[in-house]
């Protein structure tokens, strides 16, 4: 078991299995990309078999498979088949934008696939284009509506955009209204590849609630576990329901469970923070697991509090893009 020097259990860990994506996020990166990784500093197929192999047997029950667009990697699905096998392993999720997904969902039900984040800030096509800079929301939505029918879990992320996408949050709450998906609102990060100057937040998750109360005053909480990111809310006669993640308040530190392993297999112990050790190398170290599970065991002895310490600890990284740190 892999338990930290605050005392938390660590059993959620998301494998970001690429860098690359095909949509290009105002909030994510510039306009023109960012160098992305080469193939050979990529963890490999049977690098990222062992390492999942090593954090189960560990402890670890929960994980999320992230990228950039995980589906732009060809050797995704073999992963996928291999990880819902494992046994010890409770829940295997996927963060995707959805542009890719179509061809695969019956196979992702077949493995057994429990949950899919579809990372979605806009409800009109106009919004959608604005935001990904790609023509391609029948495209999403379609995939979208066919998620939503199959037996995995849907989920909607939406990062609110000062000044892009306000108009859209009450639209897509309308969206939840007719839907069994669970529609969750994010502060924006300051991770964007360099393409914003990131000094204030207006939309924080206060603001987020408010501007719902607005037209909808009555909604429940609902009940969560204590590691959940996210508060969330029911509104009466809605099929649907919604939650609030507020990232950049960073409220949700104190019972934080959860690393972070990027593509090129950076060990990352707090979104805030920067990579404490890098398991591809440790992997192709030719030394057994034992070796590894001793970098992981290291690598949580010594995480912070929260993600305020981790900025203070590491020094700003807003320069960095959201592909590039695993989701």
């Amino acid at each position: 078991m892999l338990i930290d020097n605050h005392n938390r259990v660590i059993n959620y860990v998301r494998l970001a299995v690429t860098d690359r994506c095909n949509l290009r996020c105002n909030y994510c990166m510039p306009e023109e990309g960012i160098a992305f990784s080469k193939r050979e500093s990529l963890l490999s197929l049977d690098e990222m078999k062992r390492l999942c192999n090593i954090l189960v047997g560990k402890g670890v029950d929960k994980i999320r498979i992230t990228g950039g667009e995980p589906f732009v990697r060809k050797d995704l699905m073999e992963l996928l088949e291999y990880i819902t096998g494992l046994e010890g392993l409770r829940e295997v999720s996927i963060t995707t934008n959805a542009t890719l997904i179509g061809p695969h969902i019956e196979q992702l039900e077949a493995f057994g696939v429990n949950s899919i984040n579809v990372s979605l800030d806009a409800i009109t096509p106009e919004s959608f284009y604005r935001i990904t800079r790609r023509d391609q929301f029948e495209l999403v939505h379609e995939n979208l509506m066919r998620l939503i029918a199959s037996k995995m879990e849907t989920r909607i992320n939406f990062i609110v955009l000062e000044g892009q996408n306000e108009g859209d949050i009450l639209e897509m709450i309308d969206f939840a209204k007719q839907h069994p998906v669970r529609v969750r609102f994010l502060e924006e990060m300051p991770f964007n590849g360099g393409s914003k100057d990131f000094r204030s937040l207006k939309w924080n998750h206060h603001k987020i609630l408010e501007h719902i109360r607005g037209r909808y005053p009555d909604f429940e909480k609902l009940p969560a576990p204590l590691t959940s990111t996210s508060v969330n809310y029911k509104i009466p006669g809605h099929t649907g329901s919604f939650g609030i993640i507020p990232s950049f308040s960073r409220t949700f530190c104190g019972s934080c469970n959860r690393l972070r392993v990027t593509a090129t297999g950076d060990l990352i112990t707090c979104l805030y923070g920067k990579p404490v050790a890098n398991l591809r190398t440790t992997l192709r170290s030719g030394f057994n697991d034992s070796f590894v599970e001793e970098a992981l065991v290291r690598a949580v002895g010594s995480r912070a509090k929260d993600g305020f310490e981790a900025q203070e600890q590491f020094g700003p990284i807003f320069g960095s893009s959201m592909t590039s740190i695993g989701g």
